[in-house]
């Protein structure tokens, strides 16, 4: 900006201070648009884990005496891994949905962090019954283990579920 120019309400403000919100008009709307985009896209995903979550769970009810049950298993297992991994990256990204979140929510970094740290453990757990399931391991010690990560991840979706809540029904208008 020229010195002595008076500085448009249209452009943010960016010497020495943050920039000041978009004020124009239908600026709210189209913000409002791309979190609901956003949103959409977070249950898409959300839908697409539960759904690996479901095959997973319906691969270790299967009869222990079922000669393929090791193999369905650790195939289920793998499409779960894939489907976590999928989850972090769209999550964490710098797209993401933790940074859509903390943009809109700032004061939510701390319980971000945390689902955070907990997708570097259930990729872990995940990995570590899938290297398991190749020992000689009785089924009920691999459904037992499988059982621990099923319940972390429904934790972990709920927390998540919780988070996007927070941010979204409690601070629409609020924070910037």
């Amino acid at each position: 900006m020229a010195p002595g120019a008076a500085a448009s309400p249209y452009q943010p403000m960016t010497e020495g201070r943050a920039a000041a919100p978009d004020r124009r008009p239908g600026a709210a709307s189209g913000r409002r648009r791309d979190d609901e985009r956003a949103l959409a896209a977070a249950r898409r995903r959300r839908a697409e884990l539960l759904h690996s979550i479901h095959q997973f769970e319906r691969a270790l009810a299967v009869p222990a005496r079922d000669p393929n049950w090791h193999q369905v298993v650790a195939a289920r297992l793998g499409d779960l891994r894939e489907a976590v991994a999928e989850h972090v990256v769209v999550t964490e990204g710098p797209d993401g949905l933790y940074q859509e979140l903390l943009d809109h929510a700032p004061r939510l970094c701390h319980d971000v962090d945390i689902l955070t740290r907990e997708h570097a453990a259930l990729m872990a757990a995940v990995d570590a019954l899938y290297a398991r399931l190749g020992e000689a391991v009785p089924v009920e010690q691999v459904r037992s283990w499988a059982s621990d990560l099923l319940r972390e991840l429904s934790r972990h979706r709920q927390r998540g579920a919780d988070l996007v809540y927070e941010a979204y029904e409690t601070d629409i208008g609020g924070e910037t």
